[in-house]
């Protein structure tokens, strides 16, 4: 641990400050992205109570983040897969 020690000793009290910043700031999107994490589960149970299906649901999101021409292009290419292999 004396390595420890010394590479310590070796970080000025400006790279500390900017250290404990960078630490402070990871810790509290970490406190946020847990929340948004809880209250988007909230929604999707929301939704499943109205009768929505929260796997259709996650894929429509996903879906409508996706650019529509990524989109129709691996839609085509999943078309030519699925017809290749006789159709599903």
């Amino acid at each position: 641990m004396a390595d420890d020690a010394s590479s310590i000793e070796v970080l000025n009290s400006s790279a500390q400050g900017q250290l404990k910043s960078v630490i402070h700031r990871i810790e509290r999107l970490e406190r946020e992205k847990a929340d948004l994490s809880a209250d988007l589960k909230a929604v999707y149970a929301e939704a499943k109570g109205n009768g929505f299906d929260a796997k259709t649901l996650r894929k429509v999101v996903r879906l409508r983040r996706q650019d529509k021409a990524k989109r129709q292009e691996e839609d085509a290419i999943l078309d030519l897969y699925l017809s290749a292999l006789g159709g599903l």
